[in-house]
């Protein structure tokens, strides 16, 4: 009997997501993986057709992600791991980026992985089982980047909907994690995957400065290993107890730390007037 979980990841034909799907099929495991475009699975076109399930599926079409979905339940039976990973990356300022621009990060960093998850609930409740991994990035946790407002924004929405998503499932068994990883040497930076504004606005020279930083310096430089990365995520998912925010990333952790600190001193440097605003006894 095939006791391997298995795994559901998107936006699984290039990064940390075909990085994981590698590691997940080396290990034995059953993958369905989703992408636009199957095309971009040559690198595992011939895994066995016994474990991995490429699936074309547009996230945001309610329609194809159910199809999808059953495609996945029809081979495998049921889903153990669902990683939604899909997303990409936006450069520009609030004032820069026109609504269209913002509006598309957050369709398909937001609300694609809120398609997958209402449309998978449903049988992980039927399950009584399930984990849920939502990947966000570090900037999902400190927004501290000149020109990535937008996309941080919608990796704090992902943070926050994890939360809430944790707390609705946990009586059937089911556990949602946030991941934040940190900058892996994936090619997220590449001009495939890394959105410019359409409307530069020279004048934010901190902005940029970081963008310039990000094409010339750190891409290609990357710290982090994604099949490392993918590594971790299977030995958490894996394990007893599973987390509800989990850092990836010397270089996440250490921003983490240095957030968690920055906020614990304004807390309490402020805390006689964050305390002031309660009525007072008659």
């Amino acid at each position: 009997m095939e006791t391997k979980k298995v795994w559901l990841v998107t936006g699984a034909s290039r990064g940390l997501g075909l990085a994981l799907v590698k590691e997940l099929l080396v290990n034995g495991y059953r993958v369905a993986a989703t992408t636009r475009d199957l095309s971009g699975f040559s690198a595992i076109a011939n895994s066995s057709p016994q474990h991995f399930l490429p699936i074309q599926m547009n996230l945001l079409d309610e329609h194809s992600v159910q199809q999808g979905i059953q495609k996945m339940l029809d081979t495998f039976g049921r889903v153990d791991v669902v990683v939604n990973n899909a997303g990409y990356g936006q450069i520009g300022t609030l004032e820069e980026l026109t609504d269209q621009e913002s509006r598309r990060n957050f369709d398909v960093n937001v609300f694609g992985s809120l398609n997958i998850i209402r449309k998978i609930l449903p049988q992980l409740r039927k399950q009584q089982s399930g984990a849920i991994f939502n990947i966000a990035s570090v900037g999902g946790f400190t927004g501290n980047f000149p020109g990535w407002g937008i996309y941080c924004a919608t990796k704090f929405a992902v943070a926050g909907f994890t939360e809430s998503l944790a707390a609705e499932v946990k009586s059937f068994g089911i556990t949602a994690t946030v991941v934040y990883p940190g900058y892996f040497r994936t090619d997220f930076l590449s001009d495939e995957s890394l959105n410019l504004p359409a409307q530069p606005i020279l004048e934010y020279k901190e902005a940029r400065a970081l963008e310039a930083a990000h094409k010339e310096q750190i891409q290609g430089n990357q710290a982090g290993d994604p099949h490392k990365a993918a590594n971790a995520l299977i030995e958490i998912a894996e394990g007893k107890e599973l987390p509800l925010h989990l850092f990836l990333g010397s270089d996440a952790f250490q921003m983490a730390e240095a957030k968690i600190a920055e906020v614990q001193q304004q807390l309490h440097k402020f805390e006689a007037i964050s305390k002031s605003t309660e009525f007072s006894a008659a």
